[in-house]
């Protein structure tokens, strides 16, 4: 056996081709040799840009001895959980059920000969630290267990697919307000965002705020948002050289971020910002605002697609956030700086500087800056294409328009769309494998096509988007749960179906297939029973659903002909 990552386009899986490991991608192929063998999997889930990721693979995956155990004992596979959410979804609910905790990555699962998973973790190091066990000591446990307890362990595969079958209640009618209002009362006061740390910005939250407030015009909604807006643009988390934020902080004031560069975090950024600057004009926010659309533009496009790439790394040459912080040294002598950043001599971070912003830099200061990041080697940039993300650039481009009042992000929204159609000409799928689409990309595509016929007086975009309901109510609905699969139902290779109604990074497909059917009102009984569904789960699992809560407000209200848009509800 040999390493079989180098034929595999995916950035993530080539940057570990050259490892000693026998790594092998998730396929019939792999999963059949497991059984074959009668040996546990080691399945390593992770995306190019994860710093932990890249710390595990230096000290473990190119450490020949630990590849020498690993490959003599396991059948060893890593994925992209860029490229297979669906995967990624399953096995990371896996581990909350396991361990009782939220997961992450790299998300390291132990698997039977079976693909059904009995024990796993995240990053474990090379030797015991932090309480944490070495990845050694880990999997020499495992295969004890294993050779000791193999029956036991594959009989149980049916009681953890029992445990993973999310729960329904008998509650179909609830109080959305109260709901919303709960929310609020775990809000950061002085730094916005929720309280507490690590802090990521979980934007479709407060997307649901804005909505609410357009409802209710109650103000503690939109104060929220703004208060979230004008910290984060102010704080490290924002890049105010070249624009754009990072993935999270992992202090409470913003100020200490995780330094890779998400497309989706971006994106719902600057819709929020959009939403916000519709309610109320800001300069400064507008200026954010403009500064990250053009960064996106200029610094994360596929040349190849004309599309739009999936993250940058938090490390360069070596080192967590080199690109992006500076020495006292580099700064001292920009005149006026002190002006406009928080300029310390002994640093706010690791003894370099992270720019916190005292106020809006001018152009001299900034191109000051630049030219100092010019001489540095840039972080890594995941060219990878996802049709999800790039549906939802469309939709943001179409938001953008209404505030800048700028007809040109129109055109590029329509741009986007025919290069989109370019790409997936006869068949759509997520990124790389034609063998793979879900159901976000055909939500986020949709949604992309009713914002462009409603802006656009377009109507065969609307016709396609019905169309495409159709496509998706055929491929995705199952209707013994009234509800949409991940992945294609008739094209499932994992051990259990997933069913997902949770937001993740961004907001969930069910949540966003159920707003597209109000908006197109396109209501039959697959969106009828979808609603009733999501309703049952969300009594339960409302701290995980909550832009489910804007969709079925928005569905109901629809269903009434009351008039909705994308701002919200209007009640005479």
């Amino acid at each position: 056996m040999k390493n079989e990552l180098k034929t595999d386009p995916s950035p993530y899986l080539q940057q570990h081709k050259d490892n000693p490991v026998n790594w092998k991608t998730w396929s019939p192929k792999s999963l059949s040799l497991a059984k074959k063998e009668k040996k546990p999997i080691i399945l390593s889930i992770g995306y190019s840009s994860c710093h932990w990721c890249h710390v595990m693979a230096h000290e473990s995956f190119e450490d020949v001895d630990t590849a020498k155990y690993m490959n003599e004992n396991f059948i060893n596979i890593k994925v992209d959980r860029e490229e297979r959410p669906d995967l990624d979804f399953l096995f990371q609910s896996s581990f909350q059920l396991f361990n009782q905790s939220s997961g992450g990555w790299p998300l390291t699962m132990f698997l039977d000969e079976n693909a059904v998973p009995f024990m796993g973790g995240t990053y474990f190091p090379k030797i015991t630290k932090h309480n944490i066990p070495s990845f050694k000591s880990v999997m020499e446990q495992i295969i004890n267990v294993y050779k000791n307890q193999r029956e036991r362990i594959i009989n149980q595969s049916s009681l953890i697919k029992k445990s993973l079958e999310p729960k329904k209640s008998a509650v179909i009618n609830q109080d959305y307000i109260s709901i919303v209002d709960q929310i609020t009362t775990k809000l950061d006061p002085i730094n916005g965002g929720f309280i507490g740390a690590p802090k990521f910005p979980t934007f479709y939250i407060f997307d649901v705020l804005i909505y609410f407030f357009n409802k209710k015009k109650d103000k503690k909604y939109y104060e929220a948002v703004d208060l979230l807006l004008n910290k984060i643009c102010s704080q490290g988390i924002y890049d105010h050289v070249e624009g754009g934020i990072c993935r999270y902080t992992v202090d409470e004031n913003w100020l200490i971020p995780h330094f890779e560069k998400m497309l989706y975090d971006n994106l719902q950024f600057i819709s929020l910002l959009c939403k916000c600057l519709k309610i109320k004009k800001n300069d400064y926010l507008f200026k954010k605002l403009k500064q990250t659309i053009n960064f996106l533009e200029r610094e994360f496009v596929n040349k190849e697609t004309g599309l739009l790439g999936s993250a940058y790394d938090a490390d360069s040459e070596g080192e967590e956030g080199k690109y992006y912080v500076f020495s006292y040294d580099e700064l001292k002598n920009i005149e006026g700086i002190k002006e406009y950043f928080e300029i310390n001599p002994n640093g706010n971070w690791e003894g370099k500087i992270i720019l916190k912003e005292l106020k809006q830099p001018n152009d001299k200061i900034l191109n000051a800056l630049i030219e100092i990041r010019k001489k540095r080697k840039k972080p890594f940039f995941d060219n990878k294409t996802q049709m999800d993300l790039n549906s939802l650039w469309i939709s943001v481009l179409i938001q953008a328009d209404k505030i800048t009042n700028d007809e040109n992000y129109i055109k590029k929204a329509e741009t986007y769309y025919k290069n989109l159609e370019k790409k997936y000409v006869g068949k759509y799928y997520h990124s790389y494998s034609k063998e793979h689409v879900f159901l976000e990309d055909y939500a986020f595509f949709i949604q992309a096509l009713i914002d462009l016929a409603e802006n656009t007086l377009i109507f065969d975009y609307r016709n396609k988007a019905k169309e495409l309901c159709d496509e998706v109510i055929n491929n995705f609905y199952c209707r013994k749960r009234q509800i949409f699969q991940k992945n294609c139902i008739k094209k499932n290779d994992l051990f259990f179906e997933p069913i997902d109604i949770g937001d993740h990074t961004v907001p969930n497909g069910n949540s966003i297939m159920l707003k597209n059917f109000a908006r197109l009102k396109y209501f039959c009984p697959e969106s009828d029973g979808l609603a009733k569904s999501i309703e049952s789960y969300l009594n339960i699992y409302k701290n995980y659903m909550f832009s489910s809560v804007k969709s079925l407000d928005f569905y109901k209200n629809a269903k009434l002909n009351i008039n909705c848009n994308e701002d919200g509800c209007y009640v005479n």
